[in-house]
């Protein structure tokens, strides 16, 4: 998210009727209402290219949480049973990513998430989509064999161990890859993690197990969550970042202040405003001490770099790039420059309707209804442009024994002034306000299910409040009663 929502916080736009000026860049091609043709082309490719598997009707490229989506929503339309193949570096079925951060690295004995617990489509209340799931509705899936390389006028695909793959039409969901330290100052040093998938939080786990002081590096999602999960473990454990307080691109000061304090309660400490110089590992070769560039020396065994994520965009540059905000570029229903071939997730750069700007947004939310909204395009008539209402969260300290357990939800844009309700203790609630008074954005701790249930409405119709009664309230409740009767 953190990445994202920064870059979607600095465009312009207008703050009543907003008006999709980015449709006009983009070539007219109304999407197929059937997929006959798509299927005749590729048949027809390839018994003149030897490549006679007339299956890759449809090929996701990806493994993620938008692939997933995006195969339920095949199968939904009837079309994935011998027409759709996955092709994923993942050595499983596409699963709900964000667990990794949560519930996966909760200690052995407070009943850590584990698969095939959360395959997608479990996040949005959908059933559980084991490989077997695949299979049963005839979707071809490559396992840990990426796309290496892309010819786009033949429609082939080249994957790492050789295969060649004919498409018809194809759906590119690539998403991000974590940053990294480079090696030489110590970014790959046994010890040192990162977190993009399930592999590296096994990774992490058995490091946990074995660990005592643990650093993370990043005041943003990865840190956050990633350092309350090893709170649940009893470790010692530092979280240093460059800002002046945590969540810096969403968190006002006086938001994370409270939950700084909140994290502290809970033995972390933190350490602000500094660089890392570098990773230096001990005798064994391990990671030992983290080198600040301030002079100071940590102490760690174990490691994690949350310092934010890149889209993979590789092999697939051909297909058009956004430099503005990353990744590839897409129109309302995900159409890249080049016909038959979309781009959906946090690898899209996506027109913001809302906002009226160009976005590219990392989370999950997004994924999976970019994933849904693209496969309707491609099937259907449907020709909607995507309405996408900003959205993040986050849940920490939830493992069993836990004295506070966290969560709060975001909605909309987090621009203009802004009017903090409530006490930590029990709810907070922060609103972002333009100079006109209509409400941008909300953030909500520990709401009930009916007032989460009304930030996005809130988020969506923007309304105009009156600052000084939205200034006196004295709860949460009265803020979103306030901010409600202004609609």
């Amino acid at each position: 998210m953190s990445s994202a929502l920064r870059r979607m916080s600095t465009s312009p736009f207008s703050s009543c009727a907003f008006q999709q000026r980015a449709s006009s860049r983009w070539p007219s091609r109304r999407p197929p209402s059937t997929a006959t043709s798509r299927r005749s082309l590729v048949v027809a490719a390839a018994a003149a290219s030897n490549f006679a598997n007339e299956n890759r009707e449809y090929v996701i490229v990806g493994g993620g949480n938008a692939a997933g989506y995006a195969a339920r929503t095949f199968v939904e339309h009837g079309m994935a049973d011998g027409r759709l193949c996955i092709v994923s570096k993942e050595a499983v079925a596409p699963y709900e990513r964000p667990a990794l951060t949560k519930g996966y690295l909760f200690p052995l004995d407070k009943k850590p998430a584990r698969l095939p617990g959360f395959h997608t489509c479990v996040g949005a209340g959908g059933e559980r989509h084991t490989s077997e799931w695949y299979k049963e509705h005839g979707i071809e899936v490559l396992y840990e064999d990426p796309v290496a390389a892309i010819d786009t006028q033949n429609q082939i695909l080249t994957t790492s161990s050789g295969n060649h793959l004919k498409y018809g039409s194809l759906i590119i969901s690539t998403g991000c890859a974590a940053v990294r330290f480079p090696e030489n100052i110590g970014g790959n040093l046994p010890g040192v993690h990162y977190i993009r998938d399930v592999a590296d939080a096994d990774s992490l786990v058995s490091s946990l197990e074995k660990a005592k002081k643990v650093v993370v590096i990043g005041g943003g999602y990865i840190g956050m969550e990633v350092a309350a999960a090893a709170a649940g473990w009893n470790l010692d454990t530092t979280i240093i970042f460059p800002d002046d307080h945590i969540m810096p691109r969403l968190f006002t000061p006086s938001l994370a202040r409270r939950y700084e304090e909140l994290y502290q309660k809970n033995g972390i400490k933190f350490i602000k405003g500094v660089l890392v110089d570098k990773l230096e590992g001990g005798t064994d070769g391990r990671v030992a001490t983290v080198l600040l560039r301030n002079g100071s020396i940590i102490e760690a065994d174990t490691v994690i770099v949350g310092i934010g994520a890149k889209p993979v965009v590789s092999p697939f540059e051909a297909v058009g790039l956004n430099k503005k905000v990353g990744g590839i570029q897409v129109d309302s229903l995900f159409r890249t420059s080049i016909p038959g071939i979309f781009a959906i997730g946090d690898v899209a750069a996506f027109p913001l309707k809302i906002y009226d700007r160009m976005a590219r947004v990392e989370h999950v939310d997004h994924a999976r209804k970019s994933a849904q909204h693209c496969v309707r395009t491609l099937l259907t008539a449907h020709t909607q442009p995507y309405d996408y209402l900003p959205f993040f969260y986050s849940r920490v300290f939830e493992y069993e024994g836990s004295s506070r357990k966290i969560w709060w939800q975001f909605y909309g844009d987090n621009v203009g002034d802004t009017i903090e309700v409530g006490d930590f203790d029990l709810k907070v609630a922060t609103f972002w306000l333009n100079s006109e008074s209509r409400v941008k954005g909300i953030f909500l701790e520990s709401g009930s299910p009916e007032e989460f249930a009304l930030l996005p409405k809130l988020a969506k119709c923007q309304p105009v409040v009156d600052r000084a009664k939205l200034q006196g309230a004295s709860s949460v409740e009265e803020a979103l009663e306030i901010v409600s009767s202004s609609l």
